[in-house]
């Protein structure tokens, strides 16, 4: 009884948790690295500290801090089946002597036979999509050629809050003349869409529908 009223209690506190969920932290958007103090003049036309865009390059982001758009075409689907099936048959039979002390014995007594069968199906099938953008803050530039970039974009609507945060490592040769770049091209991406509110809420079991769920044998 006691170790019921622990799970009980248990799943009050999940369900309260869940009720106040917050965004994980650490997608916060990177601020640009201070730029270096303007050098005395020297009569020289072209200067790095002052922000300037090589004609190559353009207004491409290749710095920490500047923005990138990322967009989110993910589509995922999974099937999976499997089967087993196990026969197995087996006689045994004795045919006692027509004379002496054993005649009595009735063959058909001394017959035997087993069979065993056993057969399993199982199939699981999931089908997952994520749609639209989300703009992130390049936060470490690397030898390579690539870029960490993460942010998140929060949304404060009637019924609740949603959000949806993003990390991920990009090449920067990728990214577009508007710097933006698909998800399907980012390595080590995640991706994270959540929220809470009344509507999370309602789409969940209860705590105590959820305890009879894990306790019930059928």
């Amino acid at each position: 009884m006691r170790r019921s009223l622990l799970l009980i209690a248990a799943l009050a506190s999940a369900t309260q948790a869940q009720a106040k969920a917050k965004p994980p932290v650490g997608f916060d958007a990177t601020m640009p690295v201070p730029a270096a103090p303007p050098r005395a003049a020297d009569g020289a036309i072209f200067s790095a500290a002052v922000g300037y865009a090589p004609l190559v390059t353009g207004q491409r982001a290749r710095a920490v801090g500047d923005p990138i758009t990322i967009l989110l075409v993910e589509s995922t689907s999974t099937s999976k089946t499997a089967g087993s099936k196990t026969a197995k048959n087996g006689d045994f039979s004795i045919t006692p002597p027509t004379s002496g002390p054993l005649s009595f014995l009735n063959p058909n007594a001394l017959n035997a036979s087993g069979q065993s069968s056993f057969k399993g199906d199982g199939s699981a099938t999931q089908t997952s999509s994520l749609s639209g953008t989300v703009g992130v803050t390049i936060a470490e530039v690397r030898p390579n050629g690539t870029a960490l970039v993460k942010g998140e974009k929060r949304m404060l609507l009637s019924q609740g809050q949603e959000w949806i945060q993003f990390s991920g490592i990009v090449r920067l040769a990728d990214l577009d003349e508007d710097n933006r770049i698909v998800s399907t091209r980012v390595a080590d991406a995640r991706i994270e869409y959540a929220g809470n509110g009344a509507i999370q809420r309602a789409s969940r079991e209860g705590w105590l529908q959820r305890f009879f769920n894990m306790i019930t044998p059928f």
